[in-house]
Order: structure tokens, then C-alpha cells, then sequence
């Protein structure tokens, strides 16, 4: 079910592609949690996956939901190591892809990852990841 307060939409039809959807609704205490919920569901299947975090729509990084994030990426480095492939970020607005890289200069990503202006870019660099399984 789709939340019109979602902070976030999974998008898993195309696995081992998953797509994360920033929908642009401010994050709060509950989407933000079923947002962390989420992330861990894309590891149930145990078999190995390309992420696009699609921030197209996303309107800030607050610090405060950041810190929680890396706190998750965290407590889930082994899982994240094992099965995701890499993570595309795909950030249009160039002030957010420069706070991105700064924070992943504090909170390193546990597996490879870079950070794309347009979406067709993020979604080339995952399917090379994912053609990389065969």
C-alpha cells in the first residue's frame, strides 16, 4: 500500500534491480522508520541486487535522518556487503550531490557506489553491476 506520506517508495518488480523512490514528502519519525524498514526488506531474499536511490524528487538531507541512516548501514554492514552489488544515487540538484559526498567522506558505503545527475546513468551503471553476477 502506498502511503501519500511516504518518505520513500520500493520499487522491486525488476530484481536484482531495486529502485528506492524519493517521493519528496518531508521525513518524519514514522516514514522515516518505514523507510529503514523497507531497506532491510530488499535483503529477505538472500540473493545478491543493484540499488538506485532515485533522489530526483528528494528535497533536503537532514542531518538528523542521515545520522539514523548510517546508524542502519551500520548494524547491517555484513548483510549490505554480502548481497548488494553497489548503489547508484541519482541526485540532480548539484548542492545535494555535494552534501552526499561529503557525507559519504564521514559514513563510508560499505560497497561501491556513485552518485549521477540523470537517471538513465544510474540505471547503466547498476545493470553493468548486475550483469557482472552471470
Amino acid at each position: 500500500m502506498k502511503s501519500i506520506n511516504a518518505y520513500a517508495l520500493f520499487h522491486r518488480a525488476q530484481f536484482p534491480l531495486i529502485t528506492v523512490e524519493f517521493t519528496g514528502v518531508k521525513e518524519n519519525a514514522e516514514n522515516f522508520k518505514d523507510y529503514l524498514d523497507g531497506l532491510e526488506v530488499n535483503y529477505h531474499r538472500k540473493e545478491s541486487f543493484a540499488l538506485i536511490f532515485d533522489a530526483r524528487q528528494a528535497l533536503s538531507l537532514n542531518p538528523k535522518y542521515q545520522l539514523k541512516q548510517a546508524a542502519w548501514m551500520q548494524k547491517h554492514k555484513a548483510l549490505i556487503e554480502q548481497y548488494c552489488l553497489g548503489v547508484a544515487y541519482v541526485v540532480p540538484q548539484n548542492f545535494l550531490r555535494n552534501v552526499l559526498q561529503v557525507i559519504f567522506k564521514i559514513t563510508p558505503n560499505p560497497v561501491p557506489f556513485k552518485v549521477f545527475e540523470k537517471m538513465d546513468e544510474g540505471e547503466e551503471w547498476a545493470d553493468r553491476l548486475i550483469s557482472s553476477l552471470v
